[in-house]
């Protein structure tokens, strides 16, 4: 059977070519994103001036290396040799006045990218820099009136933000200023009782894709019968107990 090359894959993620952004010094690189990624835009390969949305497609795929890079080292016994300073005073400095933390200055605020900026900033020890009860007020607010979450203001419930704004509020300790029991029947009216899986929202057409962070979401609430989720690895906490267990 073949092996992991474990080793190969660290000195993959620490060295992979630092894009900077076209806005900021080449001193201030952007750390843990291949600049030959297909997922990169072209404009942003080539140092060209980014419109709105290339802009916004940048951030997103910054912020998720950073997470999705610290977290396979984490998970191979390596977070060592990354420069984690570099990434958490990079994801401090993504502060956005309205919600204390998220996309890099005045793009619009995604629960996905705060999950990434928490999950690397718990992964790395560092949550101390952030300021938990502004935070936690603001994606308490993402609460809708049936109880499902929005992932930005005046956007509709979605079952898939019972993950990113679940586990961003464990991880700060601030989970109990959600109200689980109205978020619990919104996720439980989201299924197909008939064929199974669930939905973004009631009465749509179910995908693997929500399924996934309905029942995630589950977990994190306790809800009887669902194994328990480590919410910065987005794994079974036993799966993650039995991987650092061996250290």
């Amino acid at each position: 059977m073949a092996e992991l090359a474990a080793d190969r894959h660290v000195r993959y993620i620490v060295t992979v070519e630092k894009v900077t952004h076209p806005s900021t010094s080449p001193s201030r690189p952007v750390a843990l994103v291949s600049s030959t990624s297909p997922a990169l835009p072209t404009a942003a390969l080539l140092g060209a001036e980014e419109g709105p949305f290339e802009k916004l497609v940048m951030e997103h795929i910054r912020l998720n290396g950073a997470y999705w890079g610290l977290t396979t080292l984490d998970l191979l016994h390596k977070l060592h040799a990354a420069d984690a300073a570099e990434v958490v005073d990079w994801v401090t400095s993504s502060y956005h006045p309205e919600s204390a933390i998220a996309f890099i200055l005045t793009e619009p605020i995604f629960l996905h990218a705060i999950f990434c900026c928490v999950g690397t900033l718990a992964i790395t020890g560092s949550l101390h820099h952030i300021d938990r009860d502004l935070l936690g007020w603001w994606l308490c607010e993402c609460q809708c009136k049936y109880g499902g979450l929005n992932g930005r203001p005046e956007k509709l419930a979605d079952v898939c933000y019972s993950w990113w704004m679940l586990s961003s509020l464990i991880m700060i300790d601030r989970v109990h200023w959600i109200d689980k029991e109205k978020l619990t029947k919104f996720i439980l009216n989201c299924q197909d009782k008939d064929n199974g899986g669930i939905s973004d929202r009631p009465d749509n057409a179910v995908d693997i894709y929500h399924t996934y962070f309905g029942v995630a979401g589950l977990s994190l609430m306790e809800y009887p019968g669902v194994k328990p989720m480590d919410p910065a690895y987005a794994l079974p906490l036993d799966v993650v107990n039995r991987i650092f267990m061996r250290k």
